[in-house]
């Protein structure tokens, strides 16, 4: 039996199809969150003994049935052309007006519909009442109260669901009053008469004056149009506060010293019969390497789990309210934002999430922009360098999240200006979730779905390339193995060298940074691991003193960077190109080649020259004088900056040159 979750957005429909199905599919307490549909098996727990199993596809959030946005369109499909066996139809009693026109829409399709009146549990406290009874007579389909966040209802609305399959669906109208010419438009306004009629009958609510309303009070505060930017950079703040400085590293103490023991019993099983290159990949090469980036897993827990709590709260749709005023003066709206937020995870489902922007420009331009936000896979190397040059500075993630908007917006304005859309007005209607105390649990789900990620990633694709790092820096060309203090005549020496000369303008030069750089575009976590491989720094983290090995300043002059270099390191890392699986993503939701070539080409020259200015401008104010390769790298920056702005400007006229010479 194949069972459709469908319903507007926000209205709890993922929440739903976790706790009924046990997957973890990320949720939010904002619209938007699901672009695509989802499957799984309903929990054995929840049916009736001897009953069938239960197969159940969570559809994107739709106020519609008529396809008006690419979400809609898949629940369409799906809906119309899959024929499922039934409907449940997830509609937020809390905003019932909203969520029946969708449901006639639903009935009218003639699959069996059950409704779940979803967050039933919140409507004594807003002084809803709802006449459960007389709504079911009057759709013609059964209706049931569920909270999906607290289990209740569930088992009765599988069971109702199971009943209904061969019932068939009656319409609640008398459809001969409808002539078969009939237009979309009066047919829309015959269902919104009939809903309009069907609540004054059975829902009544207390009426809450403005001055009750603290979810209105909070927000004049929150998402003020001054305030909001200074209160969001405060939480930020505090966010990285306690993951990268005080919680986090407490934590990291227990976890790095499984790390440390996993070290000691593979060296105590080697012995010394193993062959001496098996030996340093399998501990220096493979733990060494994965564990410097493992290590840093619990920094980066805490921190999903803090904005987890944040999404769940209804904070951060305020952020995406706040943050409108301004994007939509670059061309985008504050619909760009739920990617960007969602991509502070993962860059991946954050580009997939702009499927949801109806307009092709913006929605291209959002996927181009996504990626610069500081992602899970770059939190590892944000919380190194905060840690060796930085003192493991709050501020110093804080301000990577504030420069990534800036270089948003800065890239958004250029995009506008290239594409000649300069008389676009860009618009954004988001209705607010409300205020609530967020779930510890949800957050915890969170937190362990995106944290089971990034340790697969670091089970595969990190170990493999490391363990690829460390082969390549133990042999010549000639297969000879390396001697030691020769690293410079080693494969992937010769490799990297080619592209360290090319990052001296910026303040790194050297091979092993510029070989870390490079795996960085495989994944981010990446560059960490290959730190650690090529400098022989088996683990970043002391389990007793929670600071780094050696101490910062050992670790800083073995990489031969300032404080300076170093920022504009973490800075090229940041801004360059994502990873590959995110250029992927990037390809599927533009569509164009030449928009996937334009964005790789901007991500690159933006961070190169971002790299650029950070360092010649910081080595002037800290020195006195301006960094190594100051002319090439002017040469090539520049270089860069007049090709845009000729694309800025030049081309237009140009364009109005050869169009005086036509007439």
């Amino acid at each position: 039996m194949r069972i459709a979750l469908a319903g507007n957005p926000n209205s709890g429909k993922t929440t739903l199809f976790n706790t009924i199905t046990g997957k973890i599919e990320h949720v939010g307490n904002w619209p938007g969150v699901t672009v695509a549909k989802k499957e799984g098996d309903v929990k054995k727990v929840l049916l009736k003994e001897n009953s069938e199993n239960m197969r159940v596809v969570d559809l994107p959030g739709a106020y519609s049935i008529s396809p008006f946005t690419s979400e809609e369109s898949i629940t369409r499909s799906f809906v119309v052309e899959e024929r499922p066996d039934v409907i449940i139809n997830i509609v937020d009693a809390t905003n019932l007006s909203r969520g029946l026109m969708f449901t006639t829409q639903l009935i009218e399709i003639g699959i069996p519909v059950v409704v779940a009146l979803n967050k039933s549990d919140l409507l004594e406290k807003k002084g809803i009442r709802i006449d459960t009874e007389k709504l079911s007579r009057k759709l013609k389909c059964p209706v049931v109260r569920t909270s999906s966040i607290q289990n209740k209802g569930l088992k009765e609305l599988l069971s109702t669901a199971s009943a209904a399959r061969h019932k068939g669906q009656e319409t609640p109208w008398n459809d001969d009053s409808a002539a078969e010419e009939e237009t979309e438009e009066s047919l829309e306004k015959r269902r919104f008469q009939y809903v309009e009629a069907l609540l004054d009958d059975v829902e009544s609510r207390e009426v809450e004056s403005r001055r009750q309303n603290r979810s209105d009070a909070l927000d004049r505060i929150i998402a003020h149009r001054y305030f909001g930017i200074p209160i969001f950079a405060v939480v930020m703040y505090a966010v990285f506060s306690l993951s990268q400085s005080t919680l986090g590293p407490m934590l990291a103490d227990l976890f790095v010293g499984w790390i440390d023991g996993l070290y000691a019993l593979v060296e105590g099983m080697l012995g010394d019969s193993v062959s001496p290159i098996l030996h340093t990949l399998l501990l220096d090469g493979i733990i060494g390497g994965v564990g410097a980036v493992v290590g840093f897993l619990p920094l980066i827990m805490v921190l999903f789990f803090l904005l987890a709590l944040l999404e769940d709260c209804g904070y951060m749709a305020r952020v995406a309210v706040v943050m409108d005023r301004y994007l939509k003066k670059v061309g985008l709206s504050g619909k760009s934002i739920i990617p960007m937020v969602i991509g502070t995870g993962c860059a991946i489902p954050g580009i997939m999430a702009t499927r949801t922007i109806r307009d092709e420009r913006e929605r291209r331009t959002t996927a181009m922009l996504t990626p610069f936000m500081p992602c899970g896979a770059k939190l590892p190397v944000i919380a190194l360098f905060s840690g060796v040059f930085f003192g493991n500075s709050a501020w110093v993630g804080t301000a990577m999240y504030f420069v990534a908007i800036g270089i948003i917006i800065l890239g958004a304005l250029i995009v506008k200006r290239i594409t000649r859309d300069s008389g676009r007005a860009s618009y954004f209607i988001m209705e607010l979730p409300e205020y609530r105390v967020p779930s510890v649990k949800r957050a915890l789900v969170s937190m362990v779905s995106r944290g089971k990620a990034f340790v697969i990633k670091a089970a595969t694709i990190i170990l493999l390339c490391n363990a690829i790092i460390h082969i390549m820096q133990s042999f010549t060309w000639n297969l000879q193995l390396v001697e030691e203090g020769m690293e410079a005549s080693s494969i992937l020496a010769s490799i990297a060298h080619p592209f360290s000369i090319l990052l001296i303008p910026l303040g790194f030069g050297t091979w092993q940074l510029a070989a870390a750089a490079v795996t960085g575009f495989i994944a981010k976590e990446n560059v960490v691991g290959t730190l650690a491989v090529v400098y022989g720094i088996t683990n970043f983290i002391n389990t007793e003193e929670l600071v780094l090995v050696s101490g910062a300043a050992s670790i800083a002059q073995i990489m031969g960077l300032t404080s300076v270099s170093a920022l504009a390191y973490l800075m090229f890392n940041l801004f360059t190109p994502p990873c590959f699986a995110a250029i992927g993503a990037m390809n599927a939701e533009m569509e164009s080649r030449k928009w996937l070539w334009a964005g790789i080409g901007f991500q690159l020259g933006m961070g190169y020259t971002v790299s650029f200015f950070v360092y010649q401008i910081g080595s002037f104010m800290t020195t006195g004088s301006v960094g190594e390769g100051f002319l090439p790298g002017l040469s090539a920056v520049s270089l860069l900056i007049g090709v845009v702005i000729y694309l800025m400007y030049g081309r237009e006229r140009s364009d109005l040159k050869n169009l005086k010479e036509s007439a």
